[in-house]
This record gives structure tokens, C-alpha cells and sequence, in this order.
């Protein structure tokens, strides 16, 4: 006769994998917590120096500068806004190649 007090072996099997997807569920809250904290860390830092970033905008455009070491980042399509407002000359010139030169790379490697 089984004891009372004492877990079936359908208890003790119900309770550790309880325990198991609890365990699951909480580190994997940890991980994105870590992951979200590291993603903020490098928020609107400079990628060569580590300085805070100095948002500007030109022609509707914010780009972010570094006063550090004076180092200009800018988002997906941003470039081509920019060039559509510049004069035409060197800048132009140079960039322009630049952005075709990157739409034939990706073409390229799809």
C-alpha cells in the first residue's frame, strides 16, 4: 500500500516538468533583459570611439556626428535624400559612385 503523504511518480513527473518550463521561461526572460540592457549600452554611440553621438539634421536628414573624432553615420536610404538636395560637384560625385557601387554589391550577392 503507497503512502499518503508521499508523491505518486505521475507528481513528482508533473512537478519537475513544471519546474523545467518555469526555469525555461525565466531565462529566457533574463536573456532578452541582457540582450536589451547590452543594445542600450551601445545606443547612439560612436562605433570608433565610444562618445555619445550629436544628432543634426540637413535637408530633413538627422545625421549623427561624433565630436570625438568627427565620424558621420546615417540610416538606410538617408544618403540618397541627402545627394538629391546637393549641388552637383565632388561630393556628389564621389557619394554618388559610392551608393551605386552598394546597390550592384547587393544585387550581386542575392
Amino acid at each position: 500500500m503507497s503512502d499518503p503523504k508521499k508523491p505518486s511518480k505521475n507528481e513528482d513527473e508533473y512537478f519537475a516538468k513544471l519546474d523545467a518550463e518555469l526555469l525555461a521561461k525565466t531565462r529566457e526572460r533574463e536573456r532578452l533583459q541582457r540582450d536589451d540592457v547590452e543594445r542600450r549600452s551601445h545606443y547612439m554611440k560612436c562605433p570608433k570611439t565610444g562618445h555619445d553621438l550629436i544628432t543634426t539634421v540637413i535637408h530633413g536628414v538627422q545625421v549623427d556626428t561624433c565630436p570625438e573624432c568627427g565620424g558621420m553615420w546615417l540610416d538606410s536610404g538617408e544618403l540618397d535624400t541627402l545627394l538629391k538636395h546637393e549641388e552637383p560637384g565632388l561630393f556628389r560625385k564621389v557619394f554618388g559612385d559610392v551608393v551605386t557601387g552598394m546597390r550592384r554589391g547587393k544585387r550581386d550577392s542575392a
